[in-house]
């Protein structure tokens, strides 16, 4: 099968469990494909959970679902080493980041200590405990929840774990006729309960790996600087999109280009990604707006309106 054969199985499987979500699927398999990490933003209730568990169930791999509270500690993350008595000797026993997709639901109502936990597993793939390195399951991904409208109890999430997501997306309510066949089909079992993988672990990496071989033209990369740098010398900013961000905003394109059967990386393909790869990563004059993360997209959505298109 083709690698566009794999990738459309693998989303008709998730529709089984997941109605009218497409696009947002989509965004969530263009950060699994660039091997990164998703933030999946909005109120209780409206399916941040389910796509997880759709994704993890339809790839023959590890699922953990980690649930973060104040009390959680960076060793129920990680792991830690356990003194056995019978041998004398120290041994380690892995935390529940070992897995292929680890859904790490409300991820800011745990302390910036732990949060500091996911750091090196999200950018190293890898864990360090007592003076050792341990590597992660191959492929990985964190599906981080959080609900921006609750304050109470929360912990934002520092600049620098805010990096490490490729992608921070809003899943948003269905529409009324999605909505009904939620209902309906809820009524009499859960859809999720009977998903079976259609994918296994090996044929991610090697989607993964194609997505690295998606050609992007040097005037795509002008196109992904000039959005950068405009962030870095925008008014109303006190910090840009860094290097790193530029990077990711690279990476998702080649990621997109790839869903779509494309052998190289368009504008629209940057254009449409920019927001959700590029917002959290920036900083505003103004951190008590009402509305943080609108006056953010808004700041991006605009930057885009300015910068002109490459052609040709």
């Amino acid at each position: 099968m083709t690698h566009s054969d794999l990738i459309t199985k693998l989303e008709k499987n998730i529709a089984l469990a997941v109605f009218g979500k497409q696009a947002l699927v989509r965004r969530c398999l263009v950060a699994l494909f660039a091997a990164e990490h998703v933030l999946l933003e909005d109120v209780p209730g409206v399916g941040k959970t389910l796509i997880a568990q759709a994704i993890a169930k339809s790839i023959a791999g590890d699922f953990r679902r980690i649930q973060f509270t104040p009390d959680l500690l960076p060793a129920d993350i990680t792991g830690s080493s356990i003194y056995d008595t019978g041998s004398k000797t120290f041994h380690f026993v892995r935390g529940a980041i070992f897995a292929n997709i680890v859904l790490a639901d409300e991820i800011n109502r745990t302390t910036p200590r732990t949060q500091s936990a996911m750091l090196e597993a999200m950018n190293e793939r890898q864990v360090s405990v007592d003076g050792s390195t341990y590597p992660l399951p191959n492929p990985f991904m964190v599906i981080a929840t959080e609900n921006p409208m609750e304050f109470e109890g929360t912990y934002p999430l520092p600049e620098s774990q805010l990096d490490r997501f490729l992608l921070r997306v809003s899943v948003g309510y269905p529409d009324r006729q999605n909505e009904i066949n939620v209902l309906r089909t809820h009524q009499t079992s859960r859809p999720i309960d009977a998903l079976l993988p259609v994918l296994t672990s090996e044929q991610i990496v090697e989607i993964q790996q194609a997505v690295s071989a998606i050609r992007v033209d040097d005037s795509i990369n002008q196109y992904i600087l000039d959005i950068a740098d405009a962030t870095r010398n925008h008014t109303d900013l006190l910090v840009g999109v860094s290097t790193r961000g530029a990077i990711a905003l690279s990476r998702a394109a080649q990621s997109q280009a790839l869903l779509e059967g494309r052998s190289f990386v368009v504008p629209d393909d940057v254009k449409s990604l920019a927001v959700p790869v590029l917002a959290h990563r920036i900083v505003t004059k103004s951190v008590l707006h009402s509305n943080l993360r609108q006056m953010e997209e808004s700041i991006i959505e605009r930057i885009l309106e300015t910068i002109p298109v490459p052609v040709g």
